[in-house]
């Protein structure tokens, strides 16, 4: 039985539409037009498909490309119409629009990143335009990651297409000496599609694509620029990481602590290469947040077991990257680490001198884990409960509630 229209659009789209959507902005030169000519080209095989085209990217292509011809033409008989009556019209672009070019679909999501991070476009505007370019993010979606409302972000989004449009940006990899000054925000965003996956729902379709396509990517960069440590100590985090990726959830999806984890599940191809380029990186003598977030994900990598970790290190190395980037969650991360080698005082006490992580339910997780530590169970429950109020997945939720029935269980403890 042949694959229906509407599985076989929607697998293709979700396979093909970074490229599709560069090969569009490539020869259109407008993000927006590109958008909406690809929406119609879907929704016209909607209708049409009986059979799924031998070549369906091409397909949706040469639809995309004819329904943007349409629209321009609508466009200038407007211009026309407007300048008979006197109004000044607004410029709109034309384009070669050759078959020849819009069919050569390469592998265009690098230029496509490289686009969206070009220095004239401010930083929010150039992770939020990756994120629903690249990675196909709704507006809604990338508006709870940036925690700011659904409107705001879609005004950021078009301000940002409507720039790059009317600077005339082009969609390709810039030439080797402008590379350096769109690096930073090219692994951010990079790191960010992995993040994506990573706290995406085990067996979600994006679980695993978006961390595959993020490591692919920053091997792509990293190959494009060699010399550059920070790009290869990107792809060494991500593959260490990812290397835990069978591990992190049971049968159910549920979530397994890094403590708990079957480790003879861990992919040691993935640790064995990523080590292989931290190396590399480090030879370089320029060690930056990328390097130093691999190296720490590297000692738990290496440790035989929980107990035999090296926590004294891994708290030194979270010092150092605090010292990079000093921000809340990477304080967070080292008071957890100085829990761990020091004892849960020492490490609660650094998490109550904690700002601007009141709304993360990772902090009240892991300050009632410190608190559970210490028997102090009746503040322990009261944090659990808070971290269940703010976790975002499912998994967390269920996770957080195990261990609130657990304390319940064990009765209400000491009081300080």
């Amino acid at each position: 039985m042949s694959e229906p229209a509407a599985a076989a659009v929607e697998r293709v789209y979700r396979a093909d539409r970074a490229r599709m959507l560069a090969a569009l902005i490539r020869v259109l030169g407008d993000f927006e037009l590109a958008e909406d000519a690809l929406q119609e080209a879907c929704a016209l095989a909607l209708r049409k498909w009986s059979a799924v085209p031998d070549d369906p990217v091409a397909w949706l292509l040469t639809a995309a490309r004819n329904n943007a011809i349409d629209r321009l033409r609508r466009a200038r008989l407007g211009r026309e119409k407007l300048a008979a009556i006197g109004v000044e019209p607004e410029e709109v672009p034309m384009s070669d629009f050759s078959d020849r070019r819009l069919l050569e679909v390469g592998d265009e999501r690098l230029s496509l990143i490289f686009t969206c991070c070009h220095p004239a476009l401010a930083e929010p505007a150039r992770v939020a335009l990756t994120l629903q370019a690249v990675v196909g993010l709704t507006a809604g979606q990338i508006a709870r990651t940036f925690l700011i409302g659904e409107a705001t972000l879609a005004q950021r989004l078009v301000r940002a297409k409507r720039k790059i449009r009317d600077a005339g940006i082009t969609l390709e990899v810039p030439p080797d000496h402008l590379l350096p000054e769109r690096l930073a925000g090219v692994l951010a965003v990079v790191y960010l599609i992995f993040t994506q996956g990573y706290t995406a729902a085990a067996g979600s379709p994006e679980h695993t694509a978006l961390r595959q396509e993020a490591i692919r990517l920053g091997k792509l960069v990293a190959t494009l620029m060699p010399d550059e440590p920070e790009a290869l100590g990107l792809v060494a985090v991500l593959l260490l990481h990812d290397s835990r990726a069978a591990a992190r959830h049971d049968g159910d999806g549920d979530v397994v602590l890094l403590e708990d984890q079957d480790r003879t599940l861990w992919d040691r191809a993935e640790i064995a290469e990523a080590l292989g380029l931290l190396d590399r990186a480090l030879r370089h003598g320029e060690p930056g947040p990328y390097q130093v977030q691999a190296a720490i994900a590297a000692l738990h990598a290496q440790a035989p077991s929980a107990e035999r970790t090296d926590w004294a290190g891994i708290a030194g190395l979270y010092t150092r990257l605090l010292e990079l980037t000093p921000s809340p969650v990477v304080a967070l991360n080292h008071a957890v680490a100085v829990a761990m080698a020091q004892g849960p005082v020492d490490g609660l006490a650094l998490i109550d001198r904690i700002d601007g992580l009141e709304h993360y339910h990772l902090m009240h997780a892991a300050r009632a884990d410190l608190l559970r530590r210490l028997d102090r169970r009746a503040e322990a429950a009261t944090a659990y409960r808070r971290a269940h109020e703010l976790a975002h997945t499912p998994a967390d939720r269920r996770f957080l509630a195990r261990r609130l029935l657990d304390l319940d269980a064990l009765g209400p403890g000491e009081t300080p």
